[in-house]
């Protein structure tokens, strides 16, 4: 059975009132109640009444139990909106919107006990791949050389830059050791 409560032309957003209604729908009504009442948001008090009146509306009329009813749903559709007018610059002006909302909330008994619901899994998580045991010791002769001979030619590469016996400088490019006299300018300005 569906009991059901609205308000109609509550001063507020529709907007405003459907970020509280997305948090209580689905769940048992007296929990339900509970979080509005911790929600510091002023549709939260307007959602709050209007659950508190059908949970009433559920006991005095179809003598239900609150304790086994479930929110089936919770929306909050758009009503008129009044056009104002606040003055502006030179003459003009500006429009005001005056939002309404029309709050309602259905309940419907549940037929077995309701628990929270539980997040859903987007993915399921691929097994790792398992890498070959390889007896060898970490510390080899033989894997130490292979090392070597795979990381001569990098070493190579980055030979470190020869300096002047003299100054300490790095020489420029182009310049040798055996070139370098006592004489010459390094920097040829």
């Amino acid at each position: 059975m569906e009991v059901k409560a609205e308000l109609r032309y509550a001063k507020i957003s529709a907007f405003k009132v459907r970020e509280v209604t997305r948090e209580i729908q689905g769940l048992p009504a007296e929990q339900a109640l509970e979080i509005v009442r911790l929600i510091p948001k002023k549709a939260a008090r307007m959602i709050g009444k209007t659950l508190a009146s059908a949970i009433a509306n559920a006991e005095h009329n179809n003598n239900l139990r609150a304790d086994g009813l479930v929110i089936k749903e919770a929306v909050a559709g758009e009503g008129p909106t009044p056009k104002r007018m606040h003055t502006r610059a030179r003459g003009g002006g500006a429009r005001i919107n005056k939002r309404t909302a029309h709050i309602k909330i259905i309940l419907t008994e549940a037929e077995v006990p309701v628990e929270k619901p539980k997040a859903k899994r987007t993915g399921a998580k691929k097994p790792k791949a398992v890498k070959p045991v390889v007896n060898e010791k970490k510390n080899s002769p033989e894997k130490e050389k292979q090392v070597l001979d795979t990381a001569a030619p990098a070493i190579a590469q980055h030979a470190p830059v020869e300096k002047h016996p003299d100054e300490g400088h790095s020489l420029a490019a182009g310049y040798h050791a055996e070139q370098v006299t006592s004489g010459d300018n390094i920097n040829n300005s």
